[in-house]
């Protein structure tokens, strides 16, 4: 099996990364917020309302760096490393990667920049993070804007219900087992920077992200899963707030280990407009795989809506 494959399931995605990574050079200037003693690190920039990015695993602030420069133009924005990448700080203990605590560092973020609301924009982790903030935090959040992660309680329903589901996040739940990697075969295989690393396409985008995982914690960043995703034997039993801001949702199809199923009755959980992107040729991915796509509808979104 190709390499390139076998890190399709070894991180639980798909999708290429191919924006060019000069363009990340003069994103926007660097800083740290404080959240409870942990240094949360950030890159900003442009100015007006305030809208805060949140990667995925695995990733880092770089992530956005084809949204940035087209919505700093409008608001100020602030793409930050979540706890336990990068230059944010690096907490050990499971008790620190708990979602409150995840939840509680984007309320340092808004209090931060002294702000009363923000746009919360979040990819796979980030995205969870993302709903739940907005469900927690009704009255800091603007808007929603959602990347390849469903609501909770439709992945919860779908985790219970769809064998299909359950057998494609076999790789969450060997990361909870052991923190390895779980390969096509069943073996497994130790998380390495190189290794996370191998799914970017371009070189030069590679070599920032293998120096970014080497100062990242790859114990720490596996505790998202052991601490926050769902266990066997899955049930549907538990419910959420309502999120009560508009919410826009950009899904890639190609996305294997998230099932478009999971998109279903989102409508129900959500009590102002929902507006739902489904992209055919994309993957896990999806603000890389489509990026143009991306950047150029959350801008009209936020912006024209």
């Amino acid at each position: 099996m190709k390499m390139s494959a076998m890190l399709a399931v070894v991180c639980g995605f798909a999708g290429i990364l191919t924006a060019r990574a000069d363009e990340g050079d003069d994103l926007g200037a660097d800083g740290f917020v404080d959240s409870g003693g942990v240094r949360i690190h950030y890159v900003t920039r442009g100015t007006g309302p305030l809208v805060i990015l949140l990667h995925g695993f695995p990733d880092f602030w770089y992530s956005w760096r084809g949204q940035i420069p087209a919505l700093a133009r409008h608001f100020q924005v602030v793409a930050v490393d979540l706890r336990g990448y990068n230059l944010s700080d690096q907490p050990k203990g499971l008790e620190n990667y708990t979602m409150d605590k995840l939840v509680g560092d984007v309320d340092a973020v808004v209090k931060h920049f002294k702000k009363d609301k923000a746009v919360i924009v979040g990819h796979d982790w980030g995205g969870i993070i993302a709903w739940t903030f907005a469900m927690t935090h009704s009255d800091q959040t603007d808007r929603l804007v959602i990347l390849n992660l469903p609501h909770p309680k439709c992945l919860q329903r779908e985790l219970a219900n769809n064998p299909e589901q359950q057998k494609n996040s076999a790789y969450a739940r060997q990361f909870q087992k052991d923190g390895r990697a779980l390969l096509p075969d069943g073996s497994t295989v130790a998380l390495t920077p190189e290794l996370l690393a191998l799914w970017v396409k371009d070189e030069a985008a590679r070599k920032k992200y293998i120096e970014a995982f080497r100062r990242s914690s790859i114990e720490e960043m596996v505790n998202y899963y052991k601490a926050n995703y769902p266990r066997p034997p899955y049930t549907d039993e538990i419910d959420y707030p309502p999120v009560k801001c508009p919410v826009l949702m950009f899904h890639g199809l190609g996305d294997p280990f998230l099932l478009p199923g999971a998109l279903n009755d989102t409508w129900r959980y959500v009590e102002k407009h929902l507006t739902l992107v489904t992209v055919p040729k994309a993957g896990h991915w999806v603000h890389h795989d489509a990026a143009d796509l991306v950047t150029n509808r959350m801008v009209r979104w936020l912006t024209q809506e």
